[in-house]
């Protein structure tokens, strides 16, 4: 099978422009960055994909073994790569995927240059001395939910996730991507994001490194944010005017602009 269809693959932007490589997070696919890839397709040449279980990818492709570990996201964003041949990537991670950046640099530091990680997360459950913005408690009921009927949590968390109550809107486009993973899937996919520890990952970045953070966000606390960019030497943190936990429908402009202003663009 191939990787283009495999993962839904697009390609957009300048033909001869820098590569960056968007990629969404759970419970979503690449509709996720329709807003902010006008701009960016000024001046990259942008590829987007879908998870393996997620969007329009292959679900005869979906492995549970594979997707129960970050490692198996990071193995699609790399086939990705290898498939198109795409060097010096700067990898913009959202969410959990932020975390998948940071592995897929690790492991192929020949393809990625530079990180852009939004709204990332090492870890959601606290810690001693570390805030992760969930209890070990409110994970296994957040769980649990999800198991026990995926839509009902769909619909109540994604208006939570997404914030910005004055625009109704936003939550249902995130409740209606929630909805179109197949429960199955969702539920590997869920786990695997929501119980992982990424923080000693963080100490193998050797790339320059942007950090983007919402001045509220209930996924993703501003403690988290400090922490990452403590935890990453050759890193840069902006808070992005913004609520909630994806920018890139609820600010744009202002994302896409910071990621542009850190790669040196003429914007």
């Amino acid at each position: 099978m191939g990787i283009r269809r495999r993962n839904n693959v697009t390609v957009t932007g300048r033909a001869d422009g820098p590569v960056l490589l968007l990629v969404h997070g759970f419970g979503c696919d690449q509709n996720m960055w329709r807003l902010v890839l006008p701009a960016l397709a000024e001046d990259f040449r942008v590829v987007l994909f879908d998870y393996v279980g997620s969007g329009r990818s292959d679900p005869a492709a979906w492995s549970e073994q594979r997707y129960s570990s970050l490692e198996g996201y990071a193995l699609d964003a790399l086939e990705v790569c290898e498939e198109l041949d795409l060097r010096e990537v700067t990898f913009v991670g959202h969410s959990v995927s932020a975390m998948v950046g940071v592995l897929a640099a690790a492991k192929a530091p020949e393809r990625i240059s530079r990180l852009v990680l939004v709204a990332p997360s090492p870890r959601y459950i606290d810690d001693d001395g570390y805030r992760g913005g969930f209890s070990e408690e409110d994970i296994d009921e957040l769980l649990e939910s999800l198991e026990s009927n995926y839509l009902g949590w769909s619909a109540a968390m994604a208006p939570v996730i997404m914030g910005n109550e004055d625009r109704p809107e936003l939550g249902q486009e995130l409740t209606a991507s929630f909805c179109a993973t197949d429960p199955d899937m969702a539920r590997v996919f869920a786990r695997t994001t929501f119980l992982s520890d990424s923080r000693e990952d963080l100490k193998s970045v050797a790339v320059p490194t942007l950090i983007l953070e919402c001045r509220q966000d209930v996924i993703a606390p501003k403690e988290v944010g400090a922490y990452v960019r403590n935890a990453i030497p050759a890193s840069h943190l902006v808070t992005l005017e913004a609520t909630g936990h994806c920018p890139q429908l609820s600010a744009p402009q202002a994302t896409a602009a910071a990621i542009t202003g850190f790669l040196g663009t003429r914007r």
